[in-house]
């Protein structure tokens, strides 16, 4: 199926344990990095292998202009002086329709934590949205 718009001005949406936590604007850092140990060949001086050593991943930062589902950060960061735990989570990706419109992509997220959460600045002298953004740390997709 081809879709009639390609896949700019997306929305995230973000559950963590299959808490709603609800629609982001911006999302940063899904990826992965494969760390690479070299060794010559020994007698062979024109080649090198390159042995794969260990797997990271960057931390996730989602972030979006504050809404009423601000709520619902505010309600799940009250739980975490009780119950730092690590959970699953998961990042669709949706087309800028305003009503939920076709998935355009799904990443599922392992042992996540969260690891900052950084609220909105107030000045005055300054015309800007407010905005808040959300950071996971992650051991890999699902």
């Amino acid at each position: 199926m081809t879709l009639p718009y390609p896949g700019t001005s997306v929305h995230f949406q973000l559950q963590i344990s299959g808490i709603d936590l609800g629609d982001f604007s911006t999302c940063s850092g899904l990826g992965a990095e494969v760390e690479v140990e070299q060794r010559a060949e020994g007698g062979n001086n024109s080649f090198v292998w390159q042995l794969p050593t260990r797997i990271t991943y960057p931390n996730v930062t989602l972030s979006r202009g504050l809404t009423p589902d601000t709520a619902k950060v505010s309600r799940f960061l009250a739980t975490l002086p009780t119950q730092v735990t690590r959970g699953s989570a998961q990042i669709t990706a949706l087309t800028p329709q305003l009503t939920a419109g076709p998935v355009l992509a799904t990443w599922a997220l392992r042992e996540v934590i969260v690891v900052r959460w950084t609220g909105p600045s107030f000045d005055p002298s300054r015309s800007e949205v407010a905005t808040e953004s959300i950071e996971l740390a992650h051991h890999g997709f699902l």
